[in-house]
């Protein structure tokens, strides 16, 4: 009988892996929009930072969908956590960090359909980040 060794990570490594990837997406979002529109808000980094750890897990979880359908799942996670961080930002706070309510097809201007297609194009590299993050930083396969 052969012996399968599974590589498996303590809660030190899950809380590191979890902390990294939050890390990683709030800069990435926060520089993003910088690069964007000339500004951020704090919000944007924790937004982005939840974002990026969704889109993690999605690719992981879902290695045996195609890669359109997981760009698609973290566009609808994006969208999903912009509207109720909107929501709360905007709306409840009154801090005006954004308002869509210019743009076509949107919700209470908090999100818009021209954003969501954008949010489905940026999820294309950022699988391939989670990706390269998952090969050559956690795990060293994939």
């Amino acid at each position: 009988m052969e012996m399968v060794v599974y590589k498996s990570k303590n809660r030190l490594q899950g809380v590191a892996e979890t902390l990294f990837l939050l890390l990683t997406g709030g800069v990435l979002y926060f520089g993003i929009e910088v690069l964007w529109r000339g500004w951020s808000h704090w919000s944007m980094a924790v937004c982005g930072g939840l974002c990026f750890l969704a889109i993690y897990r999605i690719n992981d979880a879902g290695r045996h969908l195609v890669f359109p359908l997981r760009a698609l799942l973290g566009a609808i996670v994006i969208t999903t956590a912009e509207f109720f961080t909107g929501c709360i930002v905007n709306l409840w706070w009154g801090l005006n960090v954004w308002d869509y309510s210019d743009l076509p097809m949107q919700l209470f201007g908090q999100i818009c359909l021209p954003y969501s297609v954008l949010w489905f194009l940026l999820c294309i590299p950022a699988g391939w980040l989670c990706l390269a993050i998952r090969r050559h930083v956690f795990l060293g396969e994939s």
